[in-house]
């Protein structure tokens, strides 16, 4: 099985790409769900916060915006990013257009950046709070972290649109 104990070691070539392959559609299907998810929603609906507890939509992806670019950018492309997480759970109105250009851009940044990764790239180290992990752990993590967060934006459209909610399975 691919997710054995070698996950993060070194892998053969059938192996990496096989593991490359994963990621791109899993980031893939993560961009397409978001969006088709966000296009059932209105701007009132994507910036509804399900208690003063709760996250919007809107919050959501800017938080997931924030990750991408302290993760990847910064993290893998060794761009420069200076991050303020608490800044991206302030709830802001962000209109619908905005959400979708911005879950478009970014997921696409991430999948150009898998799709232009080398084996060794993978196995590079960042520091990810105050632990080095390779390329690979941190969009291994990024994914399940973005399907979490997935999920809570599913879950906010269905209580706004109920019987109105079309399924974004694939």
């Amino acid at each position: 099985m691919l997710y054995s104990h070698r996950i993060f070691g070194c892998f053969s070539k059938e192996e990496s790409f096989i593991q490359k392959d994963w990621l791109l559609n899993k980031f893939d299907e993560l961009k397409n769900r978001i969006l088709k998810a966000i296009a059932q929603m209105t701007d009132e609906q994507l910036n509804w916060r399900p208690g003063n507890a709760g996250h919007s939509v809107s919050t959501l992806i800017r938080h997931i915006d924030g990750n991408i670019k302290e993760r990847i950018h910064k993290g893998i492309r060794q761009g420069t990013y200076l991050r303020n997480r608490d800044e991206e759970f302030k709830p802001i109105y962000v209109s619908k257009a905005e959400l979708e250009k911005m879950v478009f851009d970014q997921f696409q940044f991430v999948i150009d950046t898998v799709s232009q990764m080398s084996e060794e790239s993978f196995q590079k180290t960042q520091l990810v709070r105050g632990r080095e992990r390779t390329n690979l752990e941190v969009l291994y993590q990024s994914a399940a972290h973005f399907s979490e967060h997935m999920g809570q934006i599913l879950y906010i459209a269905k209580m706004c649109l109920r019987d109105e909610y079309s399924s974004t399975s694939i």
